[in-house]
C-alpha cells in the first residue's frame, strides 16, 4: 500500500542470493511491526521508536521527527509462518523527504506519504529473532523496508540506473552529481570499471579530494565555488558529456543539458535540491534533448529487484579485489536518526548515511 516492494531479502552467505516472499503482518499502528510467532509464551519490550510530528513544509527540522519509547508485545502464537526481526541498521536516504510532505499525486508513483503520528520507515538490515517460516532461521540477515524502530517488519540503485538505463561503453564520458554520496560514490567507481572518463561534483573541497583520491574519479569540482556551472562543465568536458546521473536536478541539470552530446544518456535517480521546495525550479534547456536525441529516464530501484541476484555476482568480486570502495557516514543510536536524516539535505554527510540501531 505505499508503493514498495515489501518482499524481504536474505543476505548471502557465501553464493546464496535467492528472494523470497514471506508473509507479513502489520501493526495496528505503524504498518511497520512483525510479530514474533511460534511460541507459546508471551513477553513484552521496550520499542524505540521516530515519529513524524506532522506534514512538513520547507526544509524538514529535527523539530519534524519526535523520538518516542513505546512497548511492542512479543508475544507468538503457535502455527503461524511469520518472523520477527530486530532493526541493526537503518538508511538515510533523500527521497525520504518526500514522504513527509503531504500526500500529492505527482509523487504517488514514488511513495506514499508517512503518516503523522506514526512512525516513518525505510531500507533496514534486520536480524531474525525468531521464525515460523520453514524459509528463515534465527539468526538470518535480512534487507527490506522496515520501521524505524527496534523491532520491526522487516547498491542496487547505483548499478541498476547506470547499466540498465544508461547502457555506458569503454571511453564514454560520465558526469556524476552528487557524487560522493550513497549512490554517486558507487557509480563513478562502476564507470571507472567500464573504461570510462568519470567526473562528480559534490559540495565541499573535502569531498572533492575524497572523489578524487579514494573513488578514483578523473576530476571533481566544488558546485558551490564555482560562479557558472556551464563553464565548469565545458572545462571538464570539452567534448560533451555521454552519460549523466542525475541526483541533484534544477540548475545543475539545466547546465548539464547545454553540454550533452549527440545520443546522450541521463539516468534520473534523484532531484535532492527540488525537494524541500515549496515551488519547485523549472528548466529551460529541455529542447536539446530533442536537438541532441538525448534519452532521459527516471527510475527507482525496486523496479529492478528482478536482478538482484545479478547485481551480486557483479559487483562483490569487485569489493573482495579492493577495486570496488565504499565510505559510510554512521550515526550511532536510533535517537540520533532525525539529526542524522535532516543532516543529508544541507550536506553534512560524507558518505552513506546510516544509523546504527543495534550491533546485534
Amino acid at each position: 500500500d505505499r508503493g514498495y516492494d515489501h518482499t524481504l531479502h536474505k543476505i548471502p552467505y557465501k553464493r546464496q542470493t535467492r528472494v523470497l516472499n514471506v508473509p507479513t503482518d502489520i501493526n495496528e499502528k505503524n504498518h511497520n511491526t512483525y510479530q514474533k510467532l511460534n511460541q507459546k509464551i508471551t513477553m513484552a519490550s521496550n520499542n524505540k521508536q521516530v515519529i513524524l510530528r506532522d506534514y512538513v513544509a520547507g526544509f524538514p527540522k529535527e523539530s519534524d521527527l519526535v523520538f518516542n519509547d513505546a512497548t511492542v508485545d512479543l508475544s507468538v502464537p503457535a502455527g503461524s509462518n511469520k518472523v520477527l526481526v530486530k532493526n541493526l541498521f537503518l538508511s538515510c536516504d533523500p527521497y525520504m523527504r518526500i514522504r513527509m510532505s503531504k500526500p500529492n499525486p505527482s509523487t504517488a508513483a514514488l511513495a506514499l506519504p508517512y503518516k503523522p503520528g506514526q512512525p516513518i520507515y525505510g531500507y533496514g538490515v534486520s536480524k531474525v529473532i525468531e521464525s515460523g517460516h520453514p524459509d528463515y532461521t534465527k539468526g538470518d540477515l535480512l534487507w527490506g523496508i522496515v520501521g524505524w524502530e527496534e523491532y520491526s517488519m522487516a547498491g542496487m540503485t547505483a548499478y541498476s540506473g547506470f547499466y540498465e538505463i544508461c547502457s555506458p561503453k569503454k571511453g564514454e564520458t560520465v558526469f556524476v552529481s552528487a557524487a560522493s554520496g550513497a549512490v554517486g560514490q558507487l557509480v563513478g567507481q562502476l564507470a571507472k570499471i567500464m573504461g570510462c572518463y568519470v567526473v562528480g561534483s559534490a559540495g565541499s573541497n573535502e569531498k572533492v579530494d575524497l572523489l578524487k583520491n579514494k573513488f578514483g574519479f578523473d576530476e571533481a569540482f566544488n558546485y558551490k565555488e564555482e560562479q557558472d556551472l556551464n563553464a565548469a562543465l565545458k572545462r571538464c568536458f570539452p567534448e560533451g558529456i555521454d552519460i549523466y546521473f542525475e541526483n541533484v536536478g534544477g540548475k545543475m541539470l539545466d547546465a548539464v543539458l547545454l553540454n550533452m552530446k549527440l545520443n546522450g544518456r541521463i539516468a534520473v535517480c534523484g532531484m535532492i535540491s527540488q525537494y524541500n521546495l515549496e515551488e519547485q525550479e523549472g528548466v529551460r534547456n529541455l529542447a536539446t534533448v530533442i536537438y541532441k536525441r538525448v534519452r532521459l529516464q527516471g527510475f527507482v530501484v525496486f523496479d529492478y529487484y528482478d536482478k538482484y541476484s545479478k547485481f551480486l555476482e557483479f559487483v562483490l568480486p569487485y569489493i573482495r579485489e579492493g577495486k570496488i570502495t565504499y565510505v559510510e557516514d554512521v550515526a550511532e543510536g536510533l535517537e540520533n536518526g532525525p539529526s542524522a536524516l535532516i543532516g543529508l539535505f544541507h550536506g553534512k554527510n560524507v558518505g552513506k548515511q546510516l544509523i546504527v540501531v543495534a550491533r546485534e
